[in-house]
């Protein structure tokens, strides 16, 4: 007896109301992806083969580093959407939108504005007299990272919002995918720094730059900032007043260039207090300071908390939120539906759901784990489209994706009961 579901019906969960069931522009799209693709390995292998060969094993051994890294932010995220797993692919899809295509999208343009800054510092020297040699990255890295990266970053979030809207349901999904887009971006990003500063002083900043990059366990700097927004045009799906719809996406970014933006003025606000206290700049540039990994950490996890401590703190607002909101979804839309998708007793356990639990049904042993994180999936799949439907006016009885997910269940059901016979577990 075959009980896997086919490609062909996990497809379909991912496209469904997507422009993607187009051929035509399912065509047009992937040609724009791989043409993005093509460019992000172009601007790499270009800076690659720029560098001396020690600087570029350098760089390619803070990528590995970075790598493993990059892992415990990325299970802390996979966690906080147990509830209702996304698609690994999706991960892998935004991690790499973040790493590879939104950073080779932003380094030419960061460069342009930098030097279009240097230039202008050029003809002011009275400027670099008080900033010293770095005025121009001081004066334009808060001017081109919120501007650059935050756009390049977020267009990767929308790509998701409105090519597979089935798997983009609220505030959580957003911050989810933004966040996991903010990872890339960094994962990518962090051996650039440690790769320039070795080319420049000769000496590889590895604990400065991890320790750092991956303050909070990984879910400051970048991934909060993406994370925001995310959650914000994830709040425009989520609500029923078009207001809302519309404005939440635009608040959302210019939240996350405001923290952006306030993280790349600390060097140049650190600069200027020096200045006012008649302490002279350095005439040319500085190694950066020796750190070990965990000093490091322990010091920007603390500058980290108490620089963004509101936007930190908004961010674990919108996270609890949202674990309101889909306590409230899963327990309304499937409050009606027949035992053959929703048992009493399965209800009785929703309704006991805390808004950071997530209920199991029949531990007996690991099949009936894994068969139970499946099942708690697909109820709460069909919750959140039940709801997105009625939201749009529509027919949940109709509605393709509910049969899939209602379809599922029954499925998953037989599943156990054959698995359970006498013959299956001879």
């Amino acid at each position: 007896m075959n009980v896997m579901p086919s490609l062909s019906d996990q497809n379909k969960r991912l496209i469904v109301g997507s422009p993607l069931r187009h051929r035509n522009i399912a065509l047009a799209l992937s040609a724009g992806l791989l043409a993005l693709l093509g460019f992000a390995v172009v601007m790499l292998s270009a800076l690659l083969s720029g560098m001396r060969p020690d600087a570029a094993k350098v760089f390619l051994f803070s990528l590995a580093a970075a790598s493993v890294c990059s892992v415990v932010p990325l299970l802390i995220l996979w966690w906080l959407d147990r509830r209702e797993r996304e698609s690994p692919w999706l991960f892998l899809f935004a991690f790499l939108w973040g790493g590879l295509i939104a950073t080779s999208l932003a380094l030419p343009i960061n460069h342009a504005i930098l030097a279009d800054v240097g230039q202008w510092v050029a003809k002011n020297p009275w400027i670099r007299a008080q900033l010293g040699q770095n005025a121009a990255h001081l004066l334009g890295a808060p001017i081109a990272g919120p501007l650059v990266e935050e756009i390049t970053k977020g267009i990767g979030v929308l790509l998701l919002f409105f090519l597979l809207r089935a798997e983009f349901d609220n505030m959580r999904d957003g911050f989810i995918y933004g966040a996991v887009v903010g990872i890339g971006f960094n994962w990518m990003e962090t051996p650039l720094y440690v790769a320039q500063a070795y080319a420049q002083f000769g000496d590889a900043p590895w604990e400065l730059q991890l320790g750092a990059r991956f303050a909070l366990f990984g879910l400051a700097g970048h991934a909060m900032f993406s994370g925001l927004f995310g959650a914000f045009v994830g709040l425009a799906r989520q609500t029923r007043h078009w207001v809302v719809r519309l404005g939440a996406p635009v608040l959302g970014l210019l939240l996350a260039m405001l923290a952006h933006a306030i993280g790349n003025l600390l060097p140049l606000i650190v600069t200027l207090i020096e200045a006012s206290t008649g302490k002279p700049q350095p005439t040319s540039p500085e190694p950066p300071q020796e750190y070990g990994l965990l000093e490091a950490w322990a010091s920007a996890s603390l500058l980290d908390l108490v620089v963004f401590l509101p936007f930190v703190a908004l961010m674990l607002f919108l996270l609890w939120r949202s674990g309101l909101w889909e306590s409230e979804v899963i327990r309304d839309e499937l409050a009606g539906e027949i035992p053959d998708w929703v048992t009493p007793e399965e209800y009785d356990a929703i309704l006991c759901q805390g808004v950071f639990q997530t209920r199991r049904v029949h531990r007996a042993d690991q099949l009936d784990q894994l068969w139970s994180d499946k099942l708690v999936n697909a109820q709460h799949e069909l919750a959140f489209r039940k709801r997105r439907v009625r939201d749009d006016a529509g027919d949940p009885e109709s509605d393709q994706l509910i049969l899939i997910w209602r379809d599922e269940i029954r499925r998953l059901r037989t599943q156990r009961d054959w698995a359970r016979t006498p013959s299956a577990m001879s």
